[in-house]
């Protein structure tokens, strides 16, 4: 296959709001060991993106310094040491970085192939989002089915990820969000219960209900004390984000004396190795409801490649409900 020797990307031309985001010409990047190169169709916009724009997340020094880290297209080339892709194969991928532009290099491990009768839009919300999901709900949460399962953020790309998610696996799914809008898509995507926190306080809601085995915690901040309240003796509660700051007050005698368990994780950090068990996992346990169609991403928007910008802007409105996608071709 004929490849050309440069191609299109939005690049983060200094630390700044959504304009310094920038269309470039750049030259094409080449597969390493254990690689595939990708010519993207669709990218998946996330928080880390918009937080990596803005000077307050560094791409690892191995990485791409283009934002984007998910991805679906075509695979056009493989690297060294490369058996279970081919070129012509059709995948998504979580990726290193570099996903806004019109080819990326992914280790071959992190690549999925695309679910049954699911287009290549929708499988550019995949990656990211459901590798976090799975990772720090069904992994380090340990979420089981009967559970209570608390998400903050219920009408994000997370949010309605792991809705879907708990909810097909059994568990009871209470979500908060901005806005009846919002309530409704929680409720339609399988919440027992959606609370607009602008009207009501999730605390009073969990307790009636036996406080929440599991809480996923993107909010962080004065959502923290509040959580530790909301939740079961021996609850779990995960972080993957401080929308509101990583400090609070606690009281840890709490903790110690209705054995609470407190972690979190970031993905992009964590070795390759890691990141295919996650991939690993998920085929074997997700991808069969993806394939089915018993759940599916939740589509928001979409945005040409060079209004990159807007589709920042988009998100970090929080007027969104589901993903935002780039369109590449």
């Amino acid at each position: 296959m004929n490849l050309p020797v440069e191609m299109r990307a939005v690049e983060i031309s200094k630390p700044g709001g959504p304009e310094v985001l920038q269309p470039v010409t750049r030259e094409l990047p080449q597969p390493g060991l254990g690689e595939i190169l990708i010519r993207t169709e669709w990218v998946g916009v996330n928080r880390p993106d918009a937080l990596q724009r803005a000077g307050l997340y560094k791409a690892p020094p191995e990485a791409s310094d283009l934002p984007g880290l998910e991805a679906s297209g075509e695979v056009v080339a493989v690297g060294p040491a490369v058996s279970q892709w081919k070129p012509g194969d059709k995948v998504c991928a979580l990726l290193p970085g570099g996903g806004y532009a019109e080819y990326v290099t992914a280790p071959a491990d992190h690549a999925l192939p695309i679910p049954a009768g699911m287009g290549l839009r929708d499988a550019a919300c995949l990656p990211e989002t459901y590798f976090t999901v799975w990772s720090n709900v069904f992994e380090r949460g340990a979420l089981k089915a009967g559970e209570r399962f608390l998400v903050h953020g219920g009408s994000s790309g997370i949010g309605t990820t792991a809705i879907q998610l708990a909810a097909a696996f059994g568990a009871r799914v209470f979500a908060t969000a901005g806005s009846e809008e919002k309530c409704d898509a929680c409720t339609r995507l399988g919440a027992e219960r959606a609370i607009n926190y602008r009207e009501e306080d999730f605390v009073p809601i969990l307790r009636a209900e036996g406080g929440a085995d599991l809480v996923l915690d993107m909010v962080g901040g004065d959502y923290i004390p509040r959580n530790i309240k909301a939740m079961a003796d021996d609850g779990r509660m995960v972080f993957i984000a401080f929308l509101h700051g990583p400090k609070a007050e606690l009281n840890f005698a709490q903790i110690m004396l209705r054995r609470l368990t407190l972690t979190g994780s970031t993905l992009r950090p964590q070795s390759n190795l890691a990141k295919a068990r996650i991939a690993e996992a998920l085929k074997e346990k997700v991808w069969p409801l993806l394939d089915a169609g018993a759940i599916a991403p939740l589509i928001d928007s979409e945005f040409p490649l060079e209004e990159a910008a807007s589709a920042h802007a988009r998100m970090e409105s929080s007027d969104h409900i589901g993903k935002i996608v780039l369109k590449i071709g």
